[in-house]
Protein backbone atom coordinates (compact mmCIF):
# COMPACT_ATOMS: atom_id res chain seq x y z
CA UNK A 1 0.00 0.00 0.00
CA UNK A 2 1.14 3.50 -0.93
CA UNK A 3 2.19 5.61 2.10
CA UNK A 4 0.28 8.18 2.60
CA UNK A 5 2.00 11.56 0.88
CA UNK A 6 0.64 14.82 1.53
CA UNK A 7 -2.75 12.85 2.42
CA UNK A 8 -4.16 16.36 3.85
CA UNK A 9 -3.60 18.36 0.53
CA UNK A 10 -4.39 15.33 -2.11
CA UNK A 11 -8.01 16.39 -2.09
CA UNK A 12 -6.93 19.62 -3.80
CA UNK A 13 -6.11 17.86 -6.78
CA UNK A 14 -8.50 17.38 -9.32
CA UNK A 15 -9.20 13.48 -9.40
CA UNK A 16 -11.14 12.03 -12.20
CA UNK A 17 -10.34 8.62 -14.78
CA UNK A 18 -7.49 8.89 -16.24
CA UNK A 19 -5.97 7.55 -19.52
CA UNK A 20 -2.76 8.02 -18.24
CA UNK A 21 -0.76 4.08 -17.06
CA UNK A 22 2.68 5.86 -16.67
CA UNK A 23 4.26 9.03 -15.71
CA UNK A 24 6.74 10.50 -17.82
CA UNK A 25 8.74 12.76 -15.62
CA UNK A 26 11.94 14.44 -16.38
CA UNK A 27 13.71 17.13 -14.68
CA UNK A 28 15.20 18.90 -17.36
CA UNK A 29 17.64 20.95 -15.15
CA UNK A 30 21.18 20.41 -16.00
CA UNK A 31 23.55 19.89 -12.85
CA UNK A 32 25.61 22.37 -11.32
CA UNK A 33 29.50 22.31 -11.06
CA UNK A 34 29.50 19.86 -8.17
CA UNK A 35 29.57 16.36 -8.56
CA UNK A 36 26.82 14.70 -5.63
CA UNK A 37 27.59 12.60 -3.15
CA UNK A 38 24.85 10.47 -0.88
CA UNK A 39 24.80 8.91 2.37
CA UNK A 40 22.38 8.06 4.79
CA UNK A 41 22.62 8.18 8.73
CA UNK A 42 20.57 5.86 10.76
CA UNK A 43 20.44 7.97 14.45
CA UNK A 44 17.98 8.47 16.92
CA UNK A 45 17.30 11.77 19.35
CA UNK A 46 17.47 10.58 22.66
CA UNK A 47 16.24 13.10 23.78
CA UNK A 48 12.73 12.07 22.74
CA UNK A 49 10.72 8.97 23.18
CA UNK A 50 9.27 7.35 20.36
CA UNK A 51 7.71 4.15 21.35
CA UNK A 52 5.83 3.88 24.39
CA UNK A 53 6.44 1.22 27.27
CA UNK A 54 4.46 -1.51 25.75
CA UNK A 55 3.60 -2.51 21.77
CA UNK A 56 0.49 -2.59 20.23
CA UNK A 57 -0.27 -6.08 21.56
CA UNK A 58 0.52 -5.34 25.47
CA UNK A 59 3.70 -7.00 25.59
CA UNK A 60 6.85 -5.26 26.94
CA UNK A 61 8.71 -3.17 24.89
CA UNK A 62 12.00 -4.62 23.36
CA UNK A 63 13.81 -2.09 22.16
CA UNK A 64 15.02 1.18 21.35
CA UNK A 65 12.76 4.35 22.37
CA UNK A 66 14.24 7.08 21.23
CA UNK A 67 13.01 8.51 18.37
CA UNK A 68 14.29 7.25 14.99
CA UNK A 69 15.63 9.63 12.56
CA UNK A 70 16.64 8.38 9.15
CA UNK A 71 19.00 11.14 7.60
CA UNK A 72 19.73 11.54 4.23
CA UNK A 73 22.51 13.48 3.31
CA UNK A 74 23.05 15.29 -0.60
CA UNK A 75 26.17 16.87 -0.44
CA UNK A 76 28.85 18.57 -3.49
CA UNK A 77 31.36 16.02 -3.68
CA UNK A 78 34.71 14.93 -5.93
CA UNK A 79 34.28 13.15 -8.68
CA UNK A 80 34.00 9.07 -8.31
CA UNK A 81 33.99 5.90 -10.27
CA UNK A 82 31.21 4.67 -8.02
CA UNK A 83 28.03 3.54 -9.87
CA UNK A 84 25.20 6.43 -9.43
CA UNK A 85 22.27 5.65 -7.04
CA UNK A 86 18.92 4.55 -8.90
CA UNK A 87 15.72 5.61 -7.93
CA UNK A 88 15.31 1.80 -6.56
CA UNK A 89 17.77 2.69 -4.21
CA UNK A 90 15.76 5.75 -2.76
CA UNK A 91 13.14 3.34 -2.73
CA UNK A 92 14.75 0.67 -0.75
CA UNK A 93 14.94 3.07 2.26
CA UNK A 94 11.39 2.78 2.98
CA UNK A 95 12.48 -0.41 4.59
CA UNK A 96 14.45 1.68 7.70
CA UNK A 97 12.40 4.86 8.42
CA UNK A 98 10.94 3.30 11.35
CA UNK A 99 12.99 -0.35 12.35
CA UNK A 100 17.20 0.34 11.53
CA UNK A 101 17.29 -3.33 11.29
CA UNK A 102 14.78 -4.90 9.59
CA UNK A 103 14.70 -8.64 9.10
CA UNK A 104 15.39 -9.38 5.23
CA UNK A 105 11.66 -10.25 4.91
CA UNK A 106 10.51 -7.13 6.49
CA UNK A 107 12.85 -5.18 4.07
CA UNK A 108 11.79 -7.15 0.84
CA UNK A 109 7.96 -6.77 1.56
CA UNK A 110 8.22 -3.25 2.58
CA UNK A 111 10.17 -2.24 -0.75
CA UNK A 112 8.01 -4.94 -3.13
CA UNK A 113 5.21 -2.49 -1.83
CA UNK A 114 7.05 0.73 -2.20
CA UNK A 115 8.01 -0.60 -5.74
CA UNK A 116 4.00 -1.87 -6.52
CA UNK A 117 3.09 2.25 -6.36
CA UNK A 118 6.23 3.64 -7.72
CA UNK A 119 7.21 2.04 -11.17
CA UNK A 120 11.13 1.40 -10.35
CA UNK A 121 11.64 -0.83 -13.04
CA UNK A 122 13.88 -0.08 -15.06
CA UNK A 123 14.64 2.11 -12.36
CA UNK A 124 16.26 5.60 -13.37
CA UNK A 125 19.77 6.36 -12.64
CA UNK A 126 20.06 9.66 -10.35
CA UNK A 127 23.10 12.05 -10.23
CA UNK A 128 24.08 10.89 -6.96
CA UNK A 129 26.54 8.49 -5.48
CA UNK A 130 26.45 7.09 -2.33
CA UNK A 131 29.46 7.27 -0.42
CA UNK A 132 31.33 9.74 -2.68
CA UNK A 133 34.28 11.70 -0.88
CA UNK A 134 32.63 15.01 0.42
CA UNK A 135 34.48 18.19 -1.68
CA UNK A 136 36.92 19.99 0.63
CA UNK A 137 35.06 23.32 1.70
CA UNK A 138 32.12 24.78 3.97
CA UNK A 139 28.52 24.82 2.17
CA UNK A 140 25.50 26.51 3.05
CA UNK A 141 22.67 23.98 4.25
CA UNK A 142 19.61 22.98 3.54
CA UNK A 143 17.28 21.24 5.49
CA UNK A 144 14.15 19.60 3.70
CA UNK A 145 10.79 18.65 5.57
CA UNK A 146 8.74 16.54 3.20
CA UNK A 147 4.77 16.38 2.99
CA UNK A 148 2.36 14.46 5.31
CA UNK A 149 4.17 11.25 6.01
CA UNK A 150 6.41 11.29 2.78
CA UNK A 151 9.71 9.43 3.10
CA UNK A 152 12.75 12.19 3.56
CA UNK A 153 13.63 11.53 -0.56
CA UNK A 154 10.06 12.58 -2.16
CA UNK A 155 12.03 15.39 -3.83
CA UNK A 156 14.83 13.63 -4.25
CA UNK A 157 15.80 15.52 -8.42
CA UNK A 158 15.33 18.64 -6.30
CA UNK A 159 17.58 18.05 -3.33
CA UNK A 160 20.25 16.25 -6.21
CA UNK A 161 20.08 19.88 -7.79
CA UNK A 162 20.67 21.73 -5.12
CA UNK A 163 23.91 19.47 -3.65
CA UNK A 164 25.21 19.95 -7.46
CA UNK A 165 25.07 23.65 -6.67
CA UNK A 166 26.88 23.98 -3.37
CA UNK A 167 24.61 23.08 -0.95
CA UNK A 168 24.31 20.46 1.76
CA UNK A 169 20.80 18.97 1.64
CA UNK A 170 19.59 17.03 4.41
CA UNK A 171 16.29 15.28 5.32
CA UNK A 172 13.62 12.70 7.33
CA UNK A 173 11.08 11.08 6.96
CA UNK A 174 7.76 13.06 8.15
CA UNK A 175 6.74 11.22 11.33
CA UNK A 176 3.84 11.65 13.95
CA UNK A 177 4.97 12.17 17.06
CA UNK A 178 4.81 8.28 18.12
CA UNK A 179 4.01 6.46 14.96
CA UNK A 180 4.71 6.41 11.28
CA UNK A 181 2.29 8.06 10.05
CA UNK A 182 2.00 11.73 10.74
CA UNK A 183 -1.26 13.55 12.75
CA UNK A 184 -3.13 16.37 11.25
CA UNK A 185 -2.52 18.57 14.93
CA UNK A 186 -0.20 20.73 16.76
CA UNK A 187 1.48 17.33 18.42
CA UNK A 188 2.54 15.77 14.79
CA UNK A 189 3.78 19.72 13.57
CA UNK A 190 5.90 20.05 16.98
CA UNK A 191 7.32 16.70 16.57
CA UNK A 192 8.38 17.45 12.73
CA UNK A 193 9.33 20.53 14.14
CA UNK A 194 11.82 19.28 16.42
CA UNK A 195 13.39 16.76 13.86
CA UNK A 196 14.20 19.84 11.77
CA UNK A 197 16.01 21.59 14.67
CA UNK A 198 17.29 18.32 15.62
CA UNK A 199 18.61 17.86 11.78
CA UNK A 200 19.96 21.15 12.00
CA UNK A 201 21.92 20.13 14.71
CA UNK A 202 23.39 17.79 13.21
CA UNK A 203 24.21 19.71 10.40
CA UNK A 204 26.52 21.73 12.28
CA UNK A 205 28.43 18.47 13.28
CA UNK A 206 29.38 18.04 9.23
CA UNK A 207 32.76 19.49 8.52
CA UNK A 208 31.18 20.90 5.49
CA UNK A 209 28.47 22.91 6.38
CA UNK A 210 28.49 26.39 6.92
CA UNK A 211 26.58 26.20 10.02
CA UNK A 212 25.80 30.10 9.59
CA UNK A 213 23.73 30.20 6.89
CA UNK A 214 21.19 27.27 7.30
CA UNK A 215 17.66 27.35 5.20
CA UNK A 216 14.66 25.30 5.89
CA UNK A 217 12.33 24.04 2.96
CA UNK A 218 9.20 22.57 3.30
CA UNK A 219 6.33 20.73 1.34
CA UNK A 220 2.79 20.64 2.02
CA UNK A 221 2.59 19.71 5.76
CA UNK A 222 6.57 20.35 6.01
CA UNK A 223 5.64 24.17 4.74
CA UNK A 224 4.02 24.71 8.36
CA UNK A 225 6.34 22.98 10.10
CA UNK A 226 9.03 24.53 9.24
CA UNK A 227 7.12 27.86 10.58
CA UNK A 228 6.85 25.95 13.73
CA UNK A 229 10.85 25.42 13.40
CA UNK A 230 11.70 29.23 12.68
CA UNK A 231 9.53 30.36 15.29
CA UNK A 232 11.80 28.53 17.87
CA UNK A 233 15.38 28.23 16.35
CA UNK A 234 17.42 31.24 15.43
CA UNK A 235 20.03 29.08 13.31
CA UNK A 236 16.95 29.13 10.62
CA UNK A 237 18.50 32.09 8.14
CA UNK A 238 15.81 31.68 5.40
CA UNK A 239 12.51 29.47 4.43
CA UNK A 240 10.88 27.78 1.51
CA UNK A 241 7.88 26.45 1.53
CA UNK A 242 6.63 24.42 -1.92
CA UNK A 243 2.49 25.11 -1.32
CA UNK A 244 3.19 25.23 2.33
CA UNK A 245 0.51 24.04 4.86
CA UNK A 246 0.62 27.19 6.73
CA UNK A 247 -1.45 29.01 4.10
CA UNK A 248 -4.04 26.59 4.54
CA UNK A 249 -3.75 26.41 8.40
CA UNK A 250 -3.94 29.75 9.64
CA UNK A 251 -5.85 28.28 12.65
CA UNK A 252 -3.33 25.49 13.82
CA UNK A 253 -0.92 28.43 13.75
CA UNK A 254 -2.60 30.76 15.84
CA UNK A 255 -3.29 27.79 18.75
CA UNK A 256 0.70 27.13 18.64
CA UNK A 257 0.95 30.62 21.27
CA UNK A 258 4.19 30.78 20.22
CA UNK A 259 4.31 31.09 16.18
CA UNK A 260 3.77 34.86 14.95
CA UNK A 261 4.45 35.46 11.76
CA UNK A 262 4.18 38.93 11.84
CA UNK A 263 6.83 38.49 14.27
CA UNK A 264 9.28 36.57 12.14
CA UNK A 265 12.33 38.75 9.95
CA UNK A 266 13.83 36.60 7.49
CA UNK A 267 13.50 36.02 3.91
CA UNK A 268 11.03 33.79 2.31
CA UNK A 269 10.02 31.92 -0.84
CA UNK A 270 6.84 30.48 -1.28
CA UNK A 271 5.52 28.65 -4.21
CA UNK A 272 1.67 27.88 -4.36
CA UNK A 273 -0.32 25.79 -6.76
CA UNK A 274 -2.24 26.87 -9.76
CA UNK A 275 -5.59 29.41 -8.05
CA UNK A 276 -7.60 27.39 -6.06
CA UNK A 277 -11.73 28.45 -6.58
CA UNK A 278 -13.71 30.01 -3.52
CA UNK A 279 -16.28 26.70 -4.22
CA UNK A 280 -12.96 24.52 -3.39
CA UNK A 281 -12.19 26.85 -0.19
CA UNK A 282 -16.05 26.12 0.78
CA UNK A 283 -15.91 22.31 -0.13
CA UNK A 284 -12.82 21.27 1.76
CA UNK A 285 -13.88 23.87 4.35
CA UNK A 286 -9.96 25.41 4.11
CA UNK A 287 -9.61 28.52 6.86
CA UNK A 288 -8.40 31.74 5.00
CA UNK A 289 -9.07 33.14 8.69
CA UNK A 290 -5.84 34.30 8.89
CA UNK A 291 -2.87 35.06 6.07
CA UNK A 292 0.74 33.94 7.49
CA UNK A 293 1.79 35.53 4.07
CA UNK A 294 0.23 38.94 4.80
CA UNK A 295 1.11 38.82 8.33
CA UNK A 296 5.08 38.64 7.69
CA UNK A 297 5.46 42.25 7.15
CA UNK A 298 8.94 42.37 8.29
CA UNK A 299 10.27 39.71 5.96
CA UNK A 300 11.17 39.74 2.25
CA UNK A 301 8.75 37.49 1.02
CA UNK A 302 8.25 35.84 -2.44
CA UNK A 303 5.26 34.52 -3.70
CA UNK A 304 5.35 32.52 -6.95
CA UNK A 305 2.39 31.05 -8.55
CA UNK A 306 2.76 28.06 -10.35
CA UNK A 307 -0.17 27.94 -12.82
CA UNK A 308 0.61 24.41 -13.90
CA UNK A 309 0.84 22.97 -11.01
CA UNK A 310 -1.68 20.56 -8.80
CA UNK A 311 -0.41 20.34 -5.48
CA UNK A 312 0.87 16.97 -5.93
CA UNK A 313 2.99 17.86 -8.52
CA UNK A 314 5.13 19.95 -6.14
CA UNK A 315 6.87 16.00 -5.23
CA UNK A 316 9.23 14.60 -7.89
CA UNK A 317 7.47 11.31 -6.34
CA UNK A 318 4.28 11.91 -6.99
CA UNK A 319 5.54 12.63 -10.07
CA UNK A 320 7.52 9.53 -10.43
CA UNK A 321 4.43 7.06 -9.77
CA UNK A 322 1.58 5.79 -12.02
CA UNK A 323 -0.79 5.86 -9.05
CA UNK A 324 -0.55 9.08 -8.50
CA UNK A 325 -1.23 9.88 -12.38
CA UNK A 326 -4.34 7.15 -12.66
CA UNK A 327 -5.94 10.34 -10.27
CA UNK A 328 -5.27 12.77 -12.55
CA UNK A 329 -7.58 14.60 -15.35
CA UNK A 330 -6.12 13.80 -19.20
CA UNK A 331 -7.71 16.86 -19.65
CA UNK A 332 -5.24 19.07 -16.86
CA UNK A 333 -1.24 19.23 -17.02
CA UNK A 334 0.28 16.67 -18.91
CA UNK A 335 3.83 14.58 -17.01
CA UNK A 336 5.62 16.93 -19.92
CA UNK A 337 4.13 20.09 -18.51
CA UNK A 338 4.34 19.54 -15.40
CA UNK A 339 7.77 18.62 -15.54
CA UNK A 340 8.39 21.95 -17.27
CA UNK A 341 7.01 24.02 -14.31
CA UNK A 342 8.74 21.56 -12.10
CA UNK A 343 11.82 22.17 -13.41
CA UNK A 344 11.44 26.23 -13.39
CA UNK A 345 9.95 25.77 -9.58
CA UNK A 346 13.55 24.21 -9.00
CA UNK A 347 15.42 27.33 -10.57
CA UNK A 348 13.32 29.81 -8.63
CA UNK A 349 14.63 28.01 -5.29
CA UNK A 350 18.42 27.67 -6.30
CA UNK A 351 18.22 31.38 -7.42
CA UNK A 352 16.33 32.40 -3.32
CA UNK A 353 19.35 30.37 -1.68
CA UNK A 354 21.43 31.68 -3.70
CA UNK A 355 20.90 35.09 -3.26
CA UNK A 356 19.99 35.52 0.41
CA UNK A 357 22.64 32.27 1.86
CA UNK A 358 25.57 33.07 -0.90
CA UNK A 359 25.25 36.55 -1.58
CA UNK A 360 24.73 36.78 -5.85
CA UNK A 361 23.59 39.66 -6.69
CA UNK A 362 22.84 37.82 -10.06
CA UNK A 363 20.20 35.86 -7.86
CA UNK A 364 18.77 38.51 -6.39
CA UNK A 365 18.68 40.52 -10.28
CA UNK A 366 16.60 37.03 -11.42
CA UNK A 367 13.95 37.02 -8.35
CA UNK A 368 13.39 40.79 -8.66
CA UNK A 369 12.79 40.33 -13.01
CA UNK A 370 10.08 39.76 -14.49
CA UNK A 371 9.53 35.81 -15.75
CA UNK A 372 9.44 36.80 -19.28
CA UNK A 373 12.96 38.58 -18.80
CA UNK A 374 14.37 35.43 -17.03
CA UNK A 375 13.24 32.70 -20.08
CA UNK A 376 10.34 31.84 -18.00
CA UNK A 377 7.62 30.52 -20.80
CA UNK A 378 4.20 32.80 -21.30
CA UNK A 379 1.48 32.14 -18.28
CA UNK A 380 3.90 29.52 -16.64
CA UNK A 381 4.00 31.58 -13.66
CA UNK A 382 3.82 34.88 -11.53
CA UNK A 383 6.02 36.26 -8.89
CA UNK A 384 4.87 38.95 -6.10
CA UNK A 385 7.56 40.51 -4.24
CA UNK A 386 6.61 42.18 -0.74
CA UNK A 387 10.11 43.90 0.60
CA UNK A 388 10.16 43.64 4.40
CA UNK A 389 9.22 47.06 6.65
CA UNK A 390 10.29 48.31 9.58
CA UNK A 391 11.23 45.50 12.02
CA UNK A 392 9.77 43.12 14.09
CA UNK A 393 7.88 44.34 17.58
CA UNK A 394 10.84 42.20 19.70
CA UNK A 395 13.15 42.84 21.83
CA UNK A 396 15.88 41.24 18.95
CA UNK A 397 14.27 43.40 15.94
CA UNK A 398 14.21 47.01 18.69
CA UNK A 399 17.56 45.60 19.36
CA UNK A 400 18.98 45.33 15.92
CA UNK A 401 17.37 48.90 15.07
CA UNK A 402 18.77 50.76 18.17
CA UNK A 403 22.05 49.08 17.23
CA UNK A 404 22.36 51.23 13.81
CA UNK A 405 20.53 54.41 15.10
CA UNK A 406 22.10 54.62 18.63
CA UNK A 407 20.98 53.54 21.91
CA UNK A 408 19.57 57.26 22.62
CA UNK A 409 16.87 57.28 20.15
CA UNK A 410 15.24 54.19 22.30
CA UNK A 411 12.09 55.90 22.67
CA UNK A 412 11.81 57.93 19.14
CA UNK A 413 12.45 54.43 17.78
CA UNK A 414 9.54 52.54 19.32
CA UNK A 415 7.28 55.17 18.81
CA UNK A 416 7.70 54.76 14.89
CA UNK A 417 7.22 50.77 15.40
CA UNK A 418 4.14 51.72 17.43
CA UNK A 419 2.84 53.90 14.76
CA UNK A 420 3.34 51.45 12.03
CA UNK A 421 1.99 48.74 14.35
CA UNK A 422 -0.67 49.91 16.47
CA UNK A 423 -0.51 46.05 18.04
CA UNK A 424 3.13 46.37 19.31
CA UNK A 425 3.75 45.06 22.72
CA UNK A 426 6.44 44.46 24.61
CA UNK A 427 6.06 43.15 28.07
CA UNK A 428 7.44 45.64 30.73
CA UNK A 429 9.35 42.46 32.42
CA UNK A 430 11.01 41.38 29.13
CA UNK A 431 12.30 45.17 28.55
CA UNK A 432 13.79 44.94 32.27
CA UNK A 433 15.20 41.65 31.50
CA UNK A 434 16.91 43.34 28.53
CA UNK A 435 18.43 46.22 30.94
CA UNK A 436 20.01 43.75 33.00
CA UNK A 437 21.50 41.74 30.39
CA UNK A 438 22.86 44.93 29.27
CA UNK A 439 24.40 45.98 32.79
CA UNK A 440 25.96 42.67 32.86
CA UNK A 441 27.58 42.95 29.91
CA UNK A 442 28.64 46.59 31.01
CA UNK A 443 26.67 48.75 28.54
CA UNK A 444 25.63 50.83 31.49
CA UNK A 445 24.57 53.87 28.63
CA UNK A 446 22.47 51.61 27.22
CA UNK A 447 21.27 49.85 29.97
CA UNK A 448 19.72 53.37 31.18
CA UNK A 449 18.24 53.79 27.78
CA UNK A 450 15.88 51.11 27.71
CA UNK A 451 15.10 51.26 31.50
CA UNK A 452 14.33 54.97 30.35
CA UNK A 453 12.23 53.45 27.67
CA UNK A 454 10.36 50.71 29.89
CA UNK A 455 9.56 53.61 32.63
CA UNK A 456 8.11 55.92 30.06
CA UNK A 457 5.80 52.63 28.95
CA UNK A 458 5.15 51.64 32.30
CA UNK A 459 5.03 54.99 34.30
CA UNK A 460 3.50 53.89 37.98
CA UNK A 461 5.82 50.71 37.95
CA UNK A 462 8.06 50.70 41.21
CA UNK A 463 10.45 47.99 40.46
CA UNK A 464 11.35 49.73 36.72
CA UNK A 465 12.77 52.97 38.64
CA UNK A 466 14.60 50.75 41.23
CA UNK A 467 15.95 48.94 37.59
CA UNK A 468 16.59 52.31 36.45
CA UNK A 469 18.38 53.74 40.15
CA UNK A 470 20.58 50.68 39.71
CA UNK A 471 22.03 51.27 36.27
CA UNK A 472 22.36 55.05 37.51
CA UNK A 473 24.46 54.68 40.36
CA UNK A 474 26.80 51.20 38.68
CA UNK A 475 27.58 54.52 36.46
CA UNK A 476 28.39 56.70 39.11
CA UNK A 477 25.49 59.09 38.90
CA UNK A 478 24.59 58.95 42.59
CA UNK A 479 22.30 61.55 41.95
CA UNK A 480 20.07 60.13 39.77
CA UNK A 481 20.38 57.15 41.43
CA UNK A 482 18.53 58.39 44.66
CA UNK A 483 15.92 60.23 42.74
CA UNK A 484 14.97 57.16 41.37
CA UNK A 485 15.11 55.22 44.45
CA UNK A 486 12.52 57.86 46.31
CA UNK A 487 10.40 57.97 42.81
CA UNK A 488 9.91 53.97 43.39
CA UNK A 489 9.04 54.15 47.23
CA UNK A 490 7.15 57.22 46.20
CA UNK A 491 5.09 54.90 44.15
CA UNK A 492 5.05 51.42 46.53
CA UNK A 493 6.24 52.67 49.89
CA UNK A 494 6.10 48.72 50.63
CA UNK A 495 9.05 48.70 48.31
CA UNK A 496 11.85 47.04 50.68
CA UNK A 497 14.67 46.95 47.65
CA UNK A 498 14.32 50.51 47.18
CA UNK A 499 14.44 51.38 50.42
CA UNK A 500 17.49 49.43 51.47
CA UNK A 501 19.57 51.33 48.33
CA UNK A 502 18.17 54.40 49.53
CA UNK A 503 19.44 54.00 52.78
CA UNK A 504 22.81 52.53 51.43
CA UNK A 505 23.43 55.82 49.16
CA UNK A 506 21.81 58.08 52.19
CA UNK A 507 23.47 56.11 55.63
CA UNK A 508 22.05 59.75 57.51
CA UNK A 509 18.28 58.82 55.96
CA UNK A 510 18.51 55.46 58.17
CA UNK A 511 14.34 55.44 57.98
CA UNK A 512 13.87 57.15 53.94
CA UNK A 513 9.81 58.02 53.84
CA UNK A 514 7.97 59.54 51.09
CA UNK A 515 5.66 61.29 53.44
Amino acid sequence: MLKPLCLTFCLLASASASALESPDFTFLNKPGAHPVGFRVVLQYDYSRTYLYKTDPAGQPLHGEPARPIETLIWYPAQNSATAHVTYGDYLALFATEENFSPTTAQAQQIVHDAEKDHDASPAPVMWAVKGAKPESGKFPAVIYAPSFSAPAFENADLCEYLASHGYVVIASPDMGAHTRAMTQDLEGINAQARDISFLIGFAQTLPDVDPSQIAVAGFSWGGISNFFAAAQDSRITALVALDGSARYYPKLIAESKFVYPQNMSLPLLFFTQGDISLEDIDQYKLDISGNVLNQMKHSDVYIVHMRELRHGDFSSLFQRSPQYWKGQSANEFSPQETSASYSWMAQYFLHFLNAYLKHGAGSMAFLKNSPAKDGVPPHLLTVDFRQAKGFPPTIEGLAAELNKRGFSHATEVYAEAKKQDPDMKIDNDALNSWGYALMQQSHLPEAIEIFKLNIELHPDSSHIHVSLGEAYEKSGQKDLAISNYKKALEINPDNKDAAERLKALQPANAAPTTK
